[in-house]
């Protein structure tokens, strides 16, 4: 974003996303509990977020983040005592999750253990190597979102290996434990701000909301 915070802390609609994304969870279940992992310069900024927007007295905990997701997301499962639970793992930039979605995940994961929400490819896609390139079947191919639901023993059992690159998300991370993945329909609306352009996407989300 090259911006002096960090993107989940910029506004949309006049409230930073973090806030936003935090609310669509409450509003899917206002009892649910929330960690959420902050690099520690922010963590005082988090909870002052939290307060000006009336959340602090609710079931929110902060732990601090870790050099990379992976580290991030093994702290905040540090905090979760209940074994037998279902945890969603989800990026703090992803503030159009749907009610629906959430509901999909937590429901699956409940029934086979785990779930990952995912929406088609529309694009045409070719896979390259080096200069070479070949067409290859959109209809083979899914775009992942999150939250990315597990039940807290089996990813917990997960985040006890050493960590990989090639772990891009928490899905990645139980299917290199041995895990077998459950796919979900998430929403084409849930994206991941990552860019100035998804700001504008996502204010134009909003506008239509």
């Amino acid at each position: 974003m090259k911006t002096d915070v960090p993107k989940q802390f910029l506004e949309v609609g006049g409230e930073a996303i973090i806030i936003r994304t935090v609310r669509r969870f409450l509003e899917y279940d206002s009892e649910i509990r929330i960690i959420i992992s902050v690099h520690k310069d922010f963590r005082i900024y988090t909870e002052e977020l939290l307060l000006k927007s009336g959340l602090a007295d609710r079931s929110i905990q902060l732990t601090e983040g870790g050099n990379t997701r992976f580290d991030s997301v093994k702290n905040g499962l540090l905090l979760i005592k209940d074994n037998s639970a279902i945890v969603g793992i989800h990026d703090a930039a992803r503030p159009f999750v749907s009610n629906q979605t959430i509901s999909n995940c937590f429901k699956t994961a409940v029934n086979k253990g785990n779930a990952i929400p995912c929406i088609p490819v529309n694009e045409s896609l070719r896979v390259t190597d080096q200069d070479l390139s070949q067409a290859v079947k959109r209809d083979h191919y899914k775009v992942v979102q999150t939250p990315q639901c597990f039940r807290v023993s089996e990813i917990k059992e997960a985040f006890l290996q050493p960590y990989n690159p090639s772990f891009t998300d928490d899905a990645t991370v139980l299917e290199f434990a041995g895990g077998t993945i459950h796919l979900v329909e998430g929403n084409i609306e849930n994206i991941k701000i990552t860019s100035p352009f998804d700001l504008l996407i996502a204010n134009a989300i909003l506008t239509n909301e």
